[in-house]
C-alpha cells in the first residue's frame, strides 16, 4: 500500500466473516493489514491497541458483535440472547475508558431486543445493518466535526495536537484532525504541531505519520515543548479528541491533555476538544467518575528501547488517560454544533439538535 490514507481503518470482510484493521502497534513501521474473526483475536487487539481511539473502537465492538452473533446456535431467541449478551460483556471488557466501546455495544444489543419476536436469521441481519451504519455514521460524524472546527480557525493559523484523534483513530478523519484534512483539501495552508505523545508514541507514530501521508505541513514535538512553541506564538488553537466527556464538560483524554490544556490556557491559546455526541456521557456527572485504565510498567521502562531504560525493581504509575477540567476547555466540538460553558446547559440544545435529527430521519 503506498498511502495509509487509501485504507479505511476499520472495514467488514462479509466474505470471509472478519474484521480487517490496519495494525497500529506496526506503524510507521511498516502497514499491516490483518483480518479479525475470533471473539478473542477482537478483544486483544481492542486491549493491545492493534486498533484504537474511541470511534474506531465502537466501530470494531460493533461489528465483533455482529460476527460473534452470526456465529452463536440457538434454538430459541433467550438462548440466543444469554449467548449474544455474554459475548457483549466479554468485548465490553476490553478497553475501560473509552465510552464507545460499551456504547456501540449497548446499540446492538437495542437492535436483539426489540427484535425479539422475529427468527434468530433475520435478527442477525438486523445487526449486519446496524453495525454497517455505526460505521458510515462515524464517516458523517467526523465530517461534520471537521467543518463546525473549521468554523474556529482561519488560513495559516498553527494548531498544535496531542496523541492521535485522527483518521486512524475512526474509520475516516478523524476527530480533532477532521478540521485540518477539511483546511488542507481548502487550500489553508496550516501548520500543525504533534506533541510525541508518551509512554506509547501515538503522536510521534500515528498523528504525524498520518498527516504527513496527507500532505499536512507538519511538525513532531516532544511532550514536554508544548509550553514552548506556545510561547512563541506559533500555536492558534489546540485541537484534541478525548475519550469520554462527563455531563459538566469534564474531559478524559490520552495522558498528558491536562498538562497541554493548562499550558493553553496560560498563554491564550483557545482549547478545543473534539468529540462525537457518542462520546458524551451524560450519566457520568464530573471526571472523578470516570474509571482510568491502568496500562503496563513495561511501557514506560522497555517499550521502543532497545535496553531497559529504568532500574529494575522501580515502581511506575502508568494511566493511560487524564481527566481535563472543563474549565479549561474552550469549546467541545461535536457533529451537532460547537458546545460552551456551561457545558451542562450546551449539552441540552446539542441532544436537542441531535434528537431533533433523528426523527426528521
Amino acid at each position: 500500500m503506498k498511502n495509509i490514507m487509501e485504507q479505511d481503518t476499520v472495514a467488514l470482510d462479509e466474505q470471509n466473516g472478519a474484521i480487517v484493521i490496519i495494525d497500529q502497534t506496526k506503524l510507521p513501521y511498516s502497514t499491516e493489514i490483518i483480518s479479525l474473526r475470533t471473539q478473542e483475536e477482537i478483544w486483544n487487539a481492542i486491549y493491545l491497541l492493534q486498533v484504537r481511539g474511541a470511534p474506531a473502537i465502537g466501530v470494531t465492538a460493533a461489528m465483533g458483535i455482529y460476527l460473534a452473533a452470526k456465529g452463536i446456535k440457538a434454538e430459541n431467541y433467550e438462548d440466543f440472547y444469554s449467548q449474544f449478551k455474554k459475548a457483549a460483556d466479554y468485548l465490553d471488557s476490553a478497553r475501560p475508558t473509552a465510552v464507545n466501546l460499551s456504547w456501540a455495544l449497548r446499540r446492538m444489543e437495542g437492535v436483539v431486543r426489540k427484535n425479539s419476536g422475529r427468527p434468530i436469521p433475520e435478527i442477525v441481519e438486523e445487526l449486519r445493518k446496524e453495525a454497517i451504519e455505526i460505521r458510515d455514521e462515524d464517516i458523517r460524524v467526523c465530517k461534520a466535526i471537521g467543518e463546525n472546527g473549521l468554523s474556529l480557525v482561519k488560513p495559516g493559523d498553527g494548531l498544535l495536537t496531542h496523541c492521535n484523534a485522527g483518521q486512524l483513530a475512526t474509520v475516516r478523519y478523524g476527530t480533532a484532525t477532521a478540521p485540518m484534512y477539511l483546511g488542507h483539501e481548502r487550500g489553508y495552508n496550516f501548520r500543525i504541531y504533534a506533541d510525541e505523545t508518551r509512554p506509547l508514541l501515538q503522536g510521534a507514530r500515528l498523528t504525524s505519520f498520518e498527516l504527513s501521508q496527507a500532505g499536512l505541513d507538519v511538525t513532531l514535538i516532544c511532550d514536554n515543548m508544548s509550553a514552548s512553541v506556545m510561547r512563541k506564538g506559533l500555536v492558534n488553537a489546540v485541537f484534541v479528541g478525548c475519550d469520554r466527556v462527563a455531563a459538566n464538560g469534564d474531559t478524559a483524554n490520552k495522558i498528558g491533555t491536562s498538562m497541554v490544556a493548562l499550558a493553553a490556557k496560560r498563554y491564550n491559546v483557545p482549547f478545543y476538544i473534539c468529540a462525537p455526541t457518542s462520546t458524551i456521557d451524560m450519566n457520568t456527572k464530573t471526571g472523578a467518575d470516570i474509571k482510568i485504565e491502568l496500562r503496563p510498567d513495561h511501557e514506560v521502562t522497555e517499550m521502543w528501547y532497545s535496553r531497559r531504560m529504568a532500574p529494575e525493581g522501580v515502581k511506575v504509575f502508568n494511566p493511560a488517560f487524564d481527566v481535563t477540567d472543563n474549565d479549561l476547555i474552550t469549546a467541545i466540538v461535536t457533529e451537532y454544533g460547537i458546545a460552551r460553558p456551561p457545558y451542562s446547559e450546551s449539552f441540552k440544545k446539542i441532544f436537542e439538535l441531535k434528537a431533533a435529527s433523528e426523527k426528521k430521519g
